[in-house]
């Protein structure tokens, strides 16, 4: 495969994905499963979409996993996960969706609008703040997520240790951890991980890798490599997603919908 198929080619891989992954999948879950089966190269998958921050077949992927929600054949939850509607009987490789340019436009509506406000948010953050501001941006989004004494150290030198804190889980474990912010938009290599998990050794079994770009698979691997310190991995989309759940610069306006119940009214 030397260039991208017509997005609908991922419907029935995108099923066939939530399939093997037990029947529901997170994003980054459901994109893995169907680079795996399809076996896609790395020149298809390193391709970006437009000036944007997201890959094609990010892209494409998001596309198609609203596509199918609109069908009613998926769901999602506020935490992100992917589902095969229970009441849906899908049956590969046989099973087909009904394309309707109609919904298609829709789609492609609502797919545009997320990514030009997300855009819009990280073209902000990397011209108004400095790497200064950008590590205190973390720190207030740690702070914000229940994180405790949580420290921008910068240091020079420091293996590219950018800060230290405390995570606690369910108010009762507690664990520290490392932080490394990088505020561009490029790509994180495994490189990049080996360095910080380096800069890790002797000083905390947990790290955090925050960035307004994103990361390689091969950094993902790296990152969750089996016999090594874990590396928790932040992109610039979830990054903006967090600074939205959190209404850290951001506002969401909602519009008023009023809807007349006639059959009230008839039985008054």
């Amino acid at each position: 495969m030397k260039s991208f198929p017509k997005r609908e080619y991922f419907f029935n891989y995108t099923i066939q994905a939530l399939t093997e992954l037990g029947g529901s999948g997170s994003n980054n879950e459901i994109n893995n499963k169907v680079i795996d089966i399809l076996q896609l190269p790395e020149e298809l998958l390193n391709q970006m979409h437009k000036n944007t921050n997201q890959t094609e077949f990010e892209y494409q992927m998001a596309w198609v996993r609203t596509m199918l929600k609109n069908q009613d054949l998926i769901e999602n939850s506020k935490r992100g996960v992917w589902a095969i509607k229970t009441n849906q009987e899908i049956t590969l490789p046989k099973f087909k969706i009904q394309f309707d340019k109609n919904l298609a436009k829709k789609v492609d509506e609502e797919i545009t609008d997320d990514e030009e406000w997300k855009e819009k948010l990280l073209n902000v953050i990397s011209k108004n703040l400095s790497p200064n501001a950008f590590e205190r941006l973390v720190q207030r989004i740690l702070r914000e997520k229940g994180f405790s004494q949580v420290e921008v150290t910068g240091r020079t030198g420091d293996g590219g240790i950018d800060g230290v804190g405390i995570a606690k889980i369910n108010g009762i474990l507690s664990f520290h951890i490392i932080f490394q912010c990088k505020r561009y938009k490029g790509k994180v290599g495994a490189k990049d991980m080996r360095d910080f998990r380096g800069a890790m050794v002797g000083r905390t079994d947990k790290g955090l890798f925050i960035t307004t770009g994103t990361f390689t698979r091969d950094a993902i691997a790296e990152s969750s490599r089996d016999g090594a310190p874990v590396i928790d991995l932040i992109d610039g989309d979830l990054l903006v997603e967090k600074l939205k759940e959190l209404g850290l610069g951001v506002s969401v306006h909602f519009k008023e919908e009023v809807t007349i119940d006639e059959e009230w009214y008839k039985n008054f």
